[in-house]
């Protein structure tokens, strides 16, 4: 596939948009290859001799994995595969595990010993062994019985590949009844083929809508561009002077404040100057420092009759709250004794009064 030109490039250069024009629509193919090429026939001949090749070559390496694969595991290395929810008719079926299992054993050793040497032999590239290490290899079994094992091989291989094929075929169509799925087998070549195409083209297709995108994108940002340098100017045309002059004045009163906040700040420790001499001042210092030490006294007092008051059993708290008993019982005889206090100052009255009668 050509390479994409952005189309800003496109419009800055107009000889290379007429290159580039040219060269896609009458030079090159959108392969890249050329159209007036007089080796066509030639290319096209070298290319069906390497898409033959190329056949050639996954067909041999189809049917080395197929053989490697139809290699049976040997118990003990296989791992232990999870019991799924089998359906009616599955379970009246064995699993595939135990039918390859059953088939393995069922296969005779020579077959075996075929399946297990064959992969390293067809191996890419092949093993490097002296003449006489494979003379004696083709010269004994299981290689000399090739001929008589082959149709067994042939049918393991077979269903190796029918297997795999099914399970591509599954793939690519995963709608499809599985009873029914064996008959699109011979439709993957094809299918294969157009979802390679559909893949380029929509490569093709994102490539030039991206920069159609990145085209549009930076025309819109060149347009905001313009539409914000045209407000700005319109507006340095219209409030330029005023905006300067009120700036200006703006600048110049807090000048102004700034000047006027230092001149207080000066009458302020003039004035306190001018009132406070250094003797009220250290009088005062000192008479701060004595009601400090006052109010640390009656803090001292505060506690010292709140212990007190703790040791007759009073505790600080609510009036209507519950007390203890002692509290209670202090409380009572200090209320008896005003009402004392007061009865006998009523007879003292009484006293005084029928004396002087």
């Amino acid at each position: 596939m050509l390479p994409p030109v952005d189309d800003a490039v496109l419009q800055s250069n107009p000889n290379f948009a007429a290159l580039y024009s040219t060269l896609t629509t009458v030079v090159l193919n959108p392969d890249g290859s050329s159209k007036n090429d007089a080796a066509a026939k030639e290319s096209a001949t070298v290319k069906e001799e390497l898409k033959r090749h190329r056949l050639q070559a996954a067909k041999q390496h189809l049917l080395a994995h197929a053989i490697a694969t139809t290699t049976p595991t040997p118990p003990e290395a296989r791992p232990a595969l999870p019991v799924p929810a089998l359906s009616r008719r599955a379970k009246s079926q064995p699993p595939a595990a135990t039918r390859q299992d059953r088939n393995a054993a069922d296969l005779p050793a020579p077959l075996l010993d075929l399946l297990l040497l064959l992969p390293p032999l067809l191996a890419t590239p092949p093993p490097s062994l002296p003449p006489e290490s494979v003379s004696l290899l083709l010269t004994s079994p299981p290689l000399s019985d090739f001929p008589s094992l082959l149709p067994q091989l042939a049918a393991l291989v077979s269903s190796t590949l029918h297997t795999s094929a099914v399970h591509l075929a599954r793939i690519v169509s995963p709608t499809t009844n599985p009873s029914f799925v064996h008959r699109t087998i011979p439709a993957l070549p094809s299918h294969a083929t157009s979802l390679a195409q559909a893949a380029a083209e929509r490569t093709a297709a994102v490539t030039r809508a991206r920069l159609a995108a990145a085209t549009a994108l930076t025309a819109l940002l060149h347009k905001q561009a313009d539409v914000l340098a045209q407000l700005v100017r319109a507006l340095e045309a219209k409030h330029g002077p005023v905006a300067r002059s009120l700036e200006f004045r703006a600048g110049e009163a807090a000048l102004v404040a700034q000047r006027q906040a230092a001149d207080a700040e000066t009458a302020l420790w003039t004035a306190r100057r001018d009132t406070y001499s250094p003797d009220a001042a250290r009088a005062l210092a000192n008479y701060a420092a004595h009601l400090r030490d006052a109010r640390t006294r009656l803090a001292e007092a505060v506690r010292s009759r709140q212990g007190e008051l703790e040791e007759y059993g009073v505790e600080g708290g609510d009036e209507a709250g519950p007390r203890p008993g002692k509290e209670r019982t202090m409380r009572e005889m200090a209320r008896v004794y005003r009402e004392m206090g007061k009865q006998a100052d009523d007879v003292r009255g009484d006293l005084e009064r029928l004396g002087r009668a």
